[in-house]
């Protein structure tokens, strides 16, 4: 990535307005979720460049290093207001506090996690959570071997607390890792307990009020996903080798009927003249 000194005097205009102080103000404007998704994987982007000092980032290659074409990214980073210097490119630090305060990642978020199994563990030891503003607060299960053990830094509460204890403990996020024959009862409990987002790990639809929103990871879905991909894949490889395939043919043949009207030798041998008789060279 491009590494340049912040821009000076009039260039600087547009780049130096946040810095050092406080959060820039993002427009409030509808974003589309598939923009909102490309947000979060430009922020990621942003963040290994600030821990590698990268001070200045081009569209091209912030476009590069997140999957992109640039066009798109403008496009993308239009939605967050003005943005970057033309000629120069975007402060990295400016543009991924944009994309915090636009995601709402400035006010942080307190995390409850409910169904501590094997899956419910690596969640709540992952380190990512709390370097993008996500704090896990608090763990719940039902099984009496599991409450009480320690994850991490936290002790897995008893599920039955759940409502009383995730008010109290503010959560905002609540991740459900629960088998489905329970996932909508622990549903239930968190809503009431003012939780407003759930992402579910559970193979059913939850049923929930219109201020809630629920975000469903189904991991076999995901997998036929890939598993469609990479099947087009393999039919677009062989699709594009029976064209080449084709045209070789075609080339040959075309040179073998020129041999043939000539009635001399090519370069594979003897040509073969209309009778079928063979012309030794």
């Amino acid at each position: 990535m491009t590494q340049l000194h912040p821009p000076q005097g009039e260039d600087a205009r547009g780049t130096a307005d946040s810095g050092g102080g406080a959060a820039p103000v993002v427009p409030v404007r509808d974003i589309p979720q598939a923009t909102v998704t490309r947000l979060a994987t430009y922020l990621r982007v942003l963040g290994a460049l600030v821990e590698a000092g990268t001070l200045i980032v081009s569209s091209e290659e912030l476009a590069s290093a997140a999957g992109v074409g640039s066009a798109k990214l403008r496009k993308d980073l239009s939605f967050l207001g003005p943005n970057g210097v033309r000629g120069v490119g975007y402060d990295v630090l400016r543009l991924q506090s944009r994309i915090e305060n636009a995601l709402g990642l400035d006010r942080g978020h307190r995390v409850v996690l409910v169904g501590v199994g094997n899956l419910g563990r690596a969640l709540a030891r992952y380190p990512g959570f709390d370097r993008r503003g996500f704090t896990m607060a608090g763990l719940f299960d039902a099984d009496p071997a599991v409450v009480g053990t320690r994850v991490g830094d936290l002790i897995v509460r008893h599920v039955d607390a759940l409502e009383e204890d995730a008010r109290e403990l503010g959560a905002t996020i609540a991740v459900v890792a629960t088998p489905e024959d329970v996932a909508q009862h622990v549903c239930d409990l968190l809503v009431r307990s003012g939780v407003r987002s759930v992402l579910s790990f559970a193979p059913i639809e939850l049923d929930v009020p219109d201020h809630v929103e629920v975000r469903r990871v189904d991991l076999a879905v995901e997998m036929q996903v890939l598993s469609f991909n990479s099947t087009r894949h393999d039919e677009l490889v062989r699709t594009a080798d029976g064209a080449r395939a084709s045209g070789l043919a075609r080339v040959s043949t075309q040179s073998s009927a020129r041999r043939t009207q000539t009635g001399k030798a090519g370069p594979l041998g003897p040509a073969v003249t209309r009778n079928g008789s063979v012309i030794a060279p």
